[in-house]
């Protein structure tokens, strides 16, 4: 193209600096036109350190700006469907930071005011930043499945088990607020949404159970005692659509060693990705692992900012992620939710 995509970035944290904002400057005639964050001190700071020539006190100027073609929301969950909305509301094209929304309900709105702007704008693009963990192995594990290596599937285990909460002097994080986290518990929605993609199912949630071991932090910016009212642990049973059991176990107040996979059962064999060492191992009848050898060009990588450039460009379908998945799998990540309340 000729004309450059221009993009506003609402929200800077880690994630926009660190892939975001390298994603899109190492792609041609794209533009990173103007930045908003929390404060306009830290704004000024991305800008300076990008060389984005333009910094908006309010994300509301950048979603109104005549010179921005789409924008990349970087922001906490809680802001996620207002900004969306009105975004696709002003013809904008939309990336928005994982986790989608802070509610279901908030997720099916940013889908419907999506399904609203293409009937006026036919080639507006919305996507929510893919779960990154599994990247890199998505199509080799989707393999195994599709020929039948497994045989038919009748357990999923995901365990993420660390220890960042388990020190209480450990000032609270945003994602330990349910105002700035919604019902996203630890990294639950994260690892569900990598199976689903190898699956191409949901799960039913039938239990879970969960619990908060500190009850309030420090608020490291203001000094002051805060409630904890995200679960430092959750435990969820559910079962897939195709009959597979799920398993899965979450917490950030672990003192042992730290656990980070997700093990699938299948009547012949099953598969073990220790994401902890980046590795995936092949399983037998309780014979010992065999390390699955991969050839580097099976594997995936990180290409999300180049992805959503082209289905802009040639209007390609978004394939990680759509709003359609992401609606998905904040119905599960509630459920859960509702669950461990009752």
């Amino acid at each position: 193209m000729n004309t450059p995509l221009r993009i506003g970035l609402i929200g800077a944290g880690a994630n926009t600096r660190d892939k975001h904002i390298p994603g899109f400057r190492a792609l041609r005639d794209v533009e990173l036109v103007a930045v908003t964050n929390r404060t306009r001190t830290s704004a000024e700071r991305v800008a300076k350190e990008f060389g984005i020539a333009r910094v908006a006190d309010d994300w509301r100027e950048i979603v109104a700006a005549p010179d921005i073609d789409a924008v990349c929301i970087g922001t906490w969950p809680y802001l996620h469907a207002e900004v969306t909305i009105a975004a696709l509301r002003a013809g904008k094209h939309v990336l928005t930071e994982a986790r989608m929304a802070a509610t279901a309900d908030e997720a099916e709105a940013m889908e419907a005011a999506l399904i609203e702007a293409r009937k006026t704008c036919p080639g507006i693009v919305a996507q929510v930043v893919p779960s990154p963990m599994t990247l890199s192995w998505d199509a080799i594990v989707r393999d195994l499945l599709v020929e039948g290596v497994l045989g038919r599937l009748h357990a999923v285990e995901i365990a993420h088990l660390h220890g960042a909460y388990a020190d209480p002097a450990t000032p609270i994080a945003w994602r330990q607020r349910k105002v700035l986290n919604g019902v996203n518990t630890l990294s639950l929605g994260i690892y569900y949404e990598a199976v689903q993609r190898w699956l191409g199912e949901d799960a039913t949630v039938l239990k879970a159970e969960s619990g908060i071991v500190t009850p309030e932090r420090i608020d490291a910016e203001t000094g002051e005692h805060v409630a904890v009212d995200v679960p430092d642990w959750v435990k969820v049973n559910g079962v897939f659509l195709g009959g597979a059991v799920l398993r899965a176990e979450f917490s950030a107040v672990e003192t042992k060693r730290p656990r980070n996979e997700i093990v699938l059962h299948g009547e012949r064999r099953g598969v073990r990705l220790d994401l902890a060492a980046g590795k995936l191992w092949l399983l037998a009848g309780g014979q010992a692992e065999r390390a699955l050898e991969i050839a580097p060009e099976k594997h995936g990588a990180w290409c999300v900012e180049a992805d959503f450039v082209e289905s802009i460009r040639t209007g390609a379908p978004v394939r990680l992620t759509d709003f359609a998945t992401g609606v998905r799998y904040m119905r599960f990540t509630e459920a859960a939710w509702k669950a461990w309340q009752q």
